[in-house]
């Protein structure tokens, strides 16, 4: 039998708006308006902002541990741009900006890493799921999330954040296989920054690209320059036009880089190299865009210095409502656990007990014993009905 070949394949990579700030007119013409473009380069702004108040509350024991997003605000933010304000949004924990222009409150990302619950609670109808912090965990949701969607006939996609680490987690792998075969529409993008925490990327992956991790998997595959906004927001109407005709998921690999530690509790400078981290530092999205920004003459220092002082105004406010925020009710986590609290979970509620009180009504307060009798008497009709 002659030898053939079954399978070939080519993986583009995309960049319009590179550091030193040419641009491709042929690729970028027309894609964002110059008022996007404004309001882009300010939820970049604040971002970045954040980060640094976010950074001065933890060290100052205001707050938790913190994960820095600075140098990767283009990845989650292209993506938002793009997709439908009832797509879902599946995140992990370094795609604040994509959060924050989708309407998530500032204050709700910081109430979280200051350990109140309330911060991941994402209020409706924003279409994104709470902050991952377990590795890989949202691909798997994504997943699910979108094969609800699809069960119902509803129109929606999912797009989901992973890092170059994640990608090498039994469940990226589980989520991507249970994607394809079953024709989901997610679009799955790997923020390659080239550190999993310390262990650089070179060590996940021999391959040339994160991208081609999709081709097993039959998903189209692009790379594209994550600190670009226009090439993620390129790659991204690629990839949701896809999913949504087809059905069928995408995969995204977009390289960027994390210019902070991995979160306030690491230190980089014991494993990165910093002539490394300054080679990025140049290739920042922000000044890249500001750049951009200036080259059209629709930006100047002026404009700057009034989103500057608006961004730490905004930001101040934001920081005084977690820190002000009310007590939480010992009420909360039944209340939030069910639709309907049962019976039994109920008297729990109520009395703040789970010993005797249960074996022993008559500890109850009048009206307590009152309410179990009537939820008794609720509960014994409703078997003696069956």
């Amino acid at each position: 039998m002659p030898i053939t070949t079954v399978y070939t394949a080519e993986i583009k990579k995309i960049s319009i708006l590179d550091e030193h700030a040419n641009f491709d007119e042929k690729l970028g013409d027309g894609l964002i308006s110059n008022d996007d473009l404004v309001r882009l380069y300010g939820a970049m702004v604040a971002c970045r902002h954040l980060d640094e108040v976010a950074f001065r509350l933890q060290r100052s024991g205001r707050m938790g541990t913190y994960p820095q997003n600075m140098g990767q605000e283009a990845t989650s933010l292209g993506a938002a741009f793009v997709l439908r304000p009832d797509d879902w949004m599946v995140t992990c924990y370094r795609e604040n900006c994509g959060l924050f222009w989708r309407g998530v409150p500032m204050e709700g990302i910081l109430l979280h890493w200051m350990g109140d619950e309330r911060g991941n609670a994402m209020p409706k109808p924003h279409w994104v799921t709470p902050i991952y912090v377990p590795l890989g965990t949202q691909m798997l949701h994504a997943a699910g999330l979108t094969l609800a969607a699809k069960y119902r006939g509803v129109d929606r996609i999912a797009c989901t954040f992973f890092g170059d680490g994640a990608a090498s987690e039994g469940d990226f792998h589980e989520a991507c296989n249970f994607a394809s075969n079953l024709e989901i529409p997610v679009v799955f993008v790997c923020q390659n920054n080239f550190w999993a925490i310390s262990t650089p990327s070179k060590i996940n992956s021999a391959a040339p690209t994160f991208a081609q991790r999709g081709l097993s998997y039959g998903m189209p595959c692009v790379q594209v320059d994550g600190n670009d906004i226009f090439a993620t927001v390129y790659a991204m109407k690629q990839a949701t036009e896809y999913t949504r005709k087809h059905g069928k998921p995408y995969f995204v690999e977009m390289v960027t880089y994390r210019l902070g530690d991995h979160t306030t509790a690491d230190d980089a400078k014991r494993y990165r190299d910093a002539d490394e981290v300054e080679s990025w530092r140049r290739k920042d999205p922000i000044i890249r865009l500001n750049a951009h920004l200036k080259n059209l003459r629709i930006w100047d220092d002026e404009k700057e210095a009034a989103l500057r002082s608006k961004v730490e105004q905004d930001i101040a406010d934001a920081v005084a409502r977690a820190e002000n925020i009310s007590p939480p009710e010992r009420t909360d986590p039944f209340d939030s656990m069910y639709a309907d609290v049962p019976a039994d979970l109920i008297l729990q509620r109520d009395t703040r007990h789970t010993h005797s009180l249960g074996q022993d009504p008559s500890q109850l307060p009048p009206e307590a014993q009152e309410r179990a009798a009537a939820m008794d008497a609720a509960a014994h009709a409703q078997h003696s009905a069956h």
